[in-house]
């Protein structure tokens, strides 16, 4: 036989689902004629749980003692049952009051709600959750005393959610692919009460796999004040080359000091590529409003030229334009040109996707949702903490997973292509 057949119900029995359905009925109506709530304390819910954690309480010790409750065997049998002690645990449908089965000789230590425990697991959930879309703690206090009638205080959240961090170390330091078609760098400020608040970064690294999935390889804080060395990017890359990667043939990046030195160092063969987007942000940041619309006109033949030739043509009319009047504009795409340049060697499909650092940008965009919900935080851990906890969060259906690898395939093709042997190294 390939497996054990389900018993079916004998006669006069009725199956379970419908026994479990008429319970159900039964106790809903006892509910309404009592005017019982379902939700709260004393409602419902919360007597069920009651009654379904002590029953599995007493289910735990009827197997460390050898024998059921009032079963002959456990006459003269050495350790026994001494009652119960009360205990008031927080569940996810409000705070609920247990029995907590004991025994003589104080051995037994019960699972489901072991011993000094006060909350079940899924109300952790709930408040990593809670932190994850941004509230504070004393948020996340007030919300379980307004919704679950239960007082948490502010220390309770925080060890809560500290517990994050054994798994944050975990998925910072997990093996990665051997070669990434892209990786996008960059970062989100957040204020750090270090001596006085000021701006930190938190950079993020986001690499598109050779399927087309996103993949973020981790967090690193850096330095207030004008930014982070080639030192300082080669440890990150350093670190990321160790974790598996051996290749990655384009990375998009938005004018970080010290960062292509340490990418032609760490992958020699990686092509570093600024954020168009970013640069034409820029840009406009140094001219009148009034302006914005003839500049972006005149600097559209630089960014769509069909080669380097071409764009140094146009790069050169648009300066005897606007030389005199925003010099700064000039000089910003001067100093880029380099990071710039090897945008243009590649079709359509490639530049779409890499012209901005948008695909990182949604997910900067949700953690500055969370960040600026907290004002600012006491030290660099828990800064990070909550970037990472924004990051768990993303895309729980999947459905933006699906959107984001559809949008790459032609992209995929290209790389393929233009990087010819490269990706198929991850395949293998």
């Amino acid at each position: 036989m390939s497996g054990m057949a389900k018993a079916e119900p004998g006669v006069g029995e009725e199956p379970l689902d419908a026994v479990d359905e008429q319970l159900i009925e039964q106790l809903a109506d006892r509910a309404r004629a009592e005017g019982l709530q379902l939700t709260g304390e004393g409602g419902l819910l919360a007597r069920l749980t009651k009654t379904v954690i002590e029953s599995a309480l007493e289910g735990e010790l009827d197997d460390h003692l050898g024998y059921a409750r009032h079963d002959p065997a456990g006459r003269n049998g050495g350790d026994s049952r001494n009652g119960r002690r009360g205990k008031t645990v927080l569940t996810d449908v409000g705070p609920v009051e247990i029995g907590v089965p004991r025994d003589r000789d104080g051995s037994f230590e019960p699972q489901l709600v072991a011993k000094h425990q006060r909350r079940l697991p899924g109300v952790e959930d709930l408040v990593i959750s809670l932190s994850a879309k941004g509230l504070t703690t004393g948020e996340i206090c007030a919300h379980l005393s307004e919704v679950y009638s239960a007082q948490v205080s502010k220390q309770t959240i925080s060890t809560i959610t500290d517990r994050v961090l054994e798994g944050m170390a975990e998925w910072q330091s997990r093996p990665l692919d051997v070669v990434y078609p892209v990786l996008f760098i960059d970062c989100v400020n957040v204020k750090i009460r270090d001596g006085n608040v000021a701006n930190r970064p938190i950079y993020v690294a986001l690499a598109v796999t050779v399927d087309g999935t996103r993949d973020i390889l981790g967090l690193w804080a850096g330095e207030h004040g004008d930014g982070e060395g080639a030192k300082y990017w080669l440890r990150v890359l350093t670190e990321i080359k160790n974790r598996g990667v051996a290749d990655v043939c384009l990375v998009v990046c938005d004018g970080l000091k010290g960062l292509p030195a340490a990418i032609e160092t760490v992958w020699p063969a990686a092509i570093t590529q600024t954020c168009v987007v970013h640069l034409l942000r820029a840009s406009f940041g140094y001219a009148s409003r009034r302006d914005w619309s003839a500049i972006a006109h005149d600097l559209k033949p630089v960014y769509t030229a069909v080669s380097e030739q071409a764009a140094l043509e146009a790069f050169m009319a648009f300066t005897e334009t606007w030389q005199q009047r925003y010099p700064a504009i000039i000089r910003l795409w001067e100093n880029a040109w380099a990071e710039f340049v090897p945008f243009l060697q590649f079709d359509k499909e490639i530049r779409t996707v890499i012209c901005t650092t948008n695909a990182i940008e949604s997910i900067n965009a949700r953690i500055r949702r969370a960040v600026n919900a907290r004002g600012h935080f006491p030290n660099e851990q828990a800064a990070t903490k909550c970037v990472y906890l924004a990051l768990m969060s993303l895309d729980p259906t999947g459905t933006g997973r699906k959107r984001w690898s559809n949008r790459w395939k032609a992209a995929l093709n290209a790389f393929e292509m233009t990087f010819d042997g490269r990706l198929s190294a991850a395949r293998k």
